[in-house]
Formats: structure tokens, sequence, C-alpha cells
């Protein structure tokens, strides 16, 4: 039985762990050569191996997507590696640096991280992936990771300020790049106390602190659980694939019901 993705060439930015990890395994999982970014050289290679060890094929990136020439990179090593681009899923994404922070409580410096991060990493994700497409001219697809904090008020301001530039930046896409047969969508998680943002806060919990957190966030959702990365995995699946090939321009919450409240 063929799988969704096979053959198909992608990158996951951020997929050391996380959305990014869960995706880059699904992805393979679903017969894509993915190539496997991330800032932590060390988490790349581990997602890379793990993928390898299951049978898929991944090569592994170090990659800071705030600059430039990290991206050029990345995306020059992707191609040289499985001789061309069909998807770049830019899933990297930095949290509030301090919960409950206000937006005055936000200094400029924390601002400008959190720009620099989720909202140039993923301008510059989708400006080379274009490139790349254009240049092959057999079209591609991009997939970003925006959140419902962009769709909604939610906390966290700048936070969602940069998750409402990836949206914004997401449909703009979807309209100029329509007529060159690339596709651009995002995923828009809800709360999701399963990533890589605890260990970024430096928050070490046991397994029944986890799980009373995670009912604690699952409460919110209409449905009741918290979101899971491997929730946003297979969304992103979808995204990615044929099967949706007459989709973009989309922002899918992935949220157990929040935005429809």
């Amino acid at each position: 039985m063929s799988g969704l993705l096979d053959g198909k060439r992608a990158i996951v930015t951020g997929a050391g762990s996380g959305v990014g990890r869960a995706s880059a395994r699904r992805f393979a999982e679903e017969g894509a050569h993915v190539a496997v970014a991330d800032i932590q050289g060390d988490a790349a290679k581990e997602t890379a191996q793990k993928i390898e060890s299951a049978g898929g094929t991944a090569v592994p990136i170090t990659c800071d997507v705030s600059k430039e020439d990290d991206v050029v990179e990345m995306i020059a090593n992707a191609v040289e590696a499985f001789g061309g681009l069909d998807i770049i899923f830019n899933n990297v994404g930095i949290p509030t640096p301090r919960l409950g922070a206000l937006l005055e409580d936000h200094t400029v410096e924390e601002f400008d991280r959190l720009v620099a991060v989720n909202l140039r990493g993923v301008f510059l994700g989708c400006k080379h992936a274009v490139l790349q497409f254009k240049k092959q001219d057999t079209g591609g697809v991009i997939l970003n990771t925006g959140s419902v904090a962009g769709l909604v008020g939610w906390g966290g301001t700048p936070y969602g300020a940069t998750k409402g530039g990836v949206h914004q930046i997401t449909r703009g896409i979807a309209i100029e790049c329509a007529p060159f047969g690339i596709r651009a969508n995002a995923i828009c998680p809800a709360a999701m106390p399963f990533t890589n943002f605890m260990a970024a806060g430096g928050l070490e919990v046991d397994d029944d602190a986890l799980k009373g957190i995670a009912e604690h966030v699952g409460s919110g959702h209409p449905l009741g659980q918290p979101i899971t990365a491997e929730d946003c995995a297979e969304a992103a699946v979808y995204l990615v694939s044929d099967r949706a090939a007459n989709v973009t321009g989309v922002l899918l919450p992935v949220d157990g019901g929040y935005v429809a409240r």
C-alpha cells in the first residue's frame, strides 16, 4: 500500500522535538524523504536516526531559521540530498518568554526575539522555498505553524501578533503563488502541554503533574482534550498531501473546537 507522500521531498523545521519531530516522522511513514532541521543539531540527528531506524529516509540539518544564510543553506542541502524540494513545513516557533506576561511587561528584546523566530523565520522559509519551487517549475507546498493565539485574543499579545503575521503571510502567498501551482496553508494549534515549550521554560514535571496539566489545558477546549504533537502531525500530513490538492490559503484550527465557540 503506497503512502500519501511517496517520493515527496520535504523539509520540516523545528523537527528536533514536539510538533516538528512528530510531523517529520509521520511524513517519513507516508513515504517522504525528510530533511530534519533544528537549531539543536543533536536533536535533529536524533529525529533523523529514529526515522532511519523505522525504515524511512532522513537527513539532519542544523539551522537557525531567523538567519537568512542558514535558511538558504538548509534548502540547498535538502535539494542536494534529495534532488529537489516538494514540501516545506515552517514549524519553528518560540513561546512568550514569561507565562502570563502582559503587553507592557514585555521588553523590546523579548519582542524582537519573538518576531525574529516566529515571523521572520516563516518569511525566510517561505521566500526561499518559493524561489526553489519556481526554479524547478513543478509547483510545491508550503505549510506553516500558526496558532489560535493569532485568531483570537488569547493572551501573550506579542506572541499572538507574530502568529497573526504568520497567518497573513500564509494567505498572501496562497494568492500570489497559485498561478505557479504552489499551495500554502497553516495549522493553528490550541493549548499544547506536551511540547518543547515546557522544556524551553525550564519546567520539569513528574507524570502526575503532567497529567494534571493536560487535564487543565484540555478543560479549555470543547472536546475536553489537550492538543498533542500527533494531532498536529496528522493535520500536517493531510495539508501537504495531494488529497489537499485544491486546498490553499486555509488556516486550520487544531483546537478541540476552541475558536468555534
